[in-house]
């Protein structure tokens, strides 16, 4: 009975693991079962895998209800597929072991069958186990805990870098009323050589975290042949803060040769940064 405790368990463990592991793909395959809000097929995949890990380990560790509750939750899920034939979803994805499983008669009777191992369990003989058998079942319980926790931190690295991947990079921010106005001619192109195409000044602050940490990025910046890259230190050259009227740090503002002022902004990243210099460059290379 041990052996077929731990199976069934496993089988169950396997079902959330692999729900986790579909992610978003998996979250929408509930949309097969009438859930069109994409906040409530969310709940409902979450709620599904926490039922799924916890009645698993229950069972593992031989709680008492615990194979009943999942012979419930198992027959909650043949009775929702067989709704779901009957209305004409045959074929679509279900989610129940990720997002290729499919509603079919096949995935009812397997949850049917689950669910009738799972209520026949209590009522099968079982001897008393023996020290080491339940050093057994602990270390099982143990290693099952583990294997949920790292299949939740999976899932949840998953799914930061889905939603950081949807949310679009921010240009740098240029408001019209801080730094130089755009367009007009400002003296402090004296302090460059003028020797490529494009100047830019990077004013920076000795107490700027973020300014430190862009070193290396402006470093990087130094090093195109079409930009000229000088830094203004808020203390060092406080006139020229207060000429440009520049707002904080880091800040940048892009100058043409003969001084007039092509672009401006507040940037927190080289990418930002480089959305300063983007328009410019290409008509320089053009």
């Amino acid at each position: 009975m041990g052996l077929l405790r731990f199976s069934l368990a496993g089988v169950l463990l396997a079902a959330a693991v692999v729900k986790a592991l579909a992610g978003r793909s998996g979250r929408d395959a509930l949309e097969s079962w009438g859930l069109a809000d994409a906040r409530l097929r969310a709940a409902a995949w979450g709620a599904t895998i926490f039922a799924e890990a916890g009645l698993a380990a229950a069972v593992a560790a031989d709680v008492p209800g615990a194979p009943l509750a999942a012979a419930g939750l198992l027959a909650g899920f043949a009775l929702a597929h067989v709704v779901a034939i009957l209305r004409g979803r045959a074929g679509a994805p279900c989610g129940c072991f990720g997002s290729r499983s499919r509603i079919g008669w096949a995935s009812a009777a397997r949850n049917a069958a689950l669910a009738a191992a799972f209520a026949a369990l209590p009522f099968l003989p079982d001897a008393t186990p023996s020290t080491h058998a339940w050093l057994a079942v602990g270390l099982g319980v143990a290693l099952l805990g583990v294997a949920a926790l790292a299949v939740a931190l999976l899932a949840l690295a998953r799914e930061l870098g889905e939603l950081r991947l949807q949310v679009a990079p921010q240009a740098a921010l240029s408001l019209a009323h801080e730094g130089p106005e755009l367009g007009g001619r400002v003296a402090l192109i004296e302090r460059f050589e003028r020797r490529a195409p494009i100047a830019l000044a990077v004013f920076t602050s000795p107490a700027c975290q973020l300014c430190q940490a862009l070193e290396p990025s402006l470093r990087l910046v130094a090093n195109d042949p079409d930009v000229e890259l000088e830094l203004f230190d808020e203390e060092d050259d406080a006139e020229a803060w207060e000429a440009l009227a520049v707002p904080g740090s880091p800040y940048g503002v892009v100058l043409a040769r003969d001084g007039e002022v092509l672009a401006k902004g507040t940037f927190n990243s080289l990418f930002q940064l480089e959305t300063l210099l983007a328009s410019t460059l290409e008509s320089v290379r053009a």
